[in-house]
């Protein structure tokens, strides 16, 4: 099997990512704390400071609890361990309900944090918040299709683009966020025709996850890609790591070793 093995060596910008449109597919992963960001660390173009953090992290059932204070707080240890990805921070459930709420809260990203972009669910109704945000220097990433943040009021986790009439309005909301001045697009959780036709309308990237193989990159939650959330498994979600077992097992060895007095040995005693 080849491994794609390209290092990242300088600092990824917003100019990188929209120059990769149609030319290189983008990598993004979720992170939230220095240790694993530091892994990350030159591996892929972008890193997420995700809401789902409330959810693998927090045990919370969905991601609406999250508020700016967590957020902040986990994008300060994104940015300490990684230097190179662009670090996107997640806005959180009601910091962006008008248009001065949203430039409070995304100028206190830029002031508090090392982030370079925030990110915000929604369609062209979310084009005047993106605009104020752009129009005072904050780069923005939007998100489209499945949007977790609507998961109470739509009822549930429900797939996008089953049909013309959604894909036409997936679209129209694509292009809106386009000319509010975003630079990317998340498109999550939409059927793959719908997906491509998003990619294929608009100039920035877009990036997928639960969305097919046409969107100009892809985004995972790091737990659910190295197995450590076990809850639930998304069915876009690959496992490229059992991690949990992997835990479990090493756990199980250290506690055996210790109820035998096993360890420590001489090599590990002073």
């Amino acid at each position: 099997m080849s491994i794609h093995t390209k290092k990242i060596e300088k600092k990824v910008t917003v100019s990188t990512i929209r120059n990769m449109k149609s030319v290189e597919p983008i990598t993004m992963i979720t992170a939230y704390d220095t240790l694993f960001a530091k892994l990350f660390d030159g591996k892929v173009e972008m890193i997420l400071v995700g809401d789902s953090l409330n959810m693998s992290f927090s045990g919370k059932p969905d991601t609406l609890s999250a508020n700016m204070e967590m957020m902040i707080y986990h994008t300060k240890a994104v940015c300490n361990g990684a230097k190179l990805p662009l670090i996107v921070f997640d806005m959180p459930f009601g910091s962006y309900t008008t248009k001065d709420r949203a430039l409070k809260n995304a100028t206190r990203v830029y002031r508090e944090t090392d982030a370079q972009a925030v990110k915000i669910e929604g369609g062209k109704e979310r084009a005047k918040i993106i605009k104020t945000l752009t129009n005072n220097s904050i780069a923005v990433v939007g998100h489209i299709g499945l949007m977790p943040q609507f998961v109470r009021s739509e009822g549930g986790y429900k797939v996008k683009g089953k049909n013309e009439n959604n894909i036409k309005a997936l679209v129209e909301d694509a292009i809106a966020i386009e000319k509010a001045g975003a630079f990317a697009l998340v498109v999550e959780g939409v059927k793959s025709e719908a997906a491509k036709a998003i990619t294929d309308a608009v100039s920035i990237p877009t990036i997928g996850i639960g969305a097919g193989i046409d969107t100009d990159g892809q985004v995972l939650v790091w737990s659910d890609m190295f197995g450590f959330f076990e809850d639930f498994k998304p069915k876009f979600a690959k496992q490229y790591l059992n991690g949990a077992k992997l835990i479990k097992n090493a756990l199980d060895e250290y506690v055996d070793e210790v109820k035998n007095r096993k360890f420590p040995t001489d090599e590990f005693t002073y």
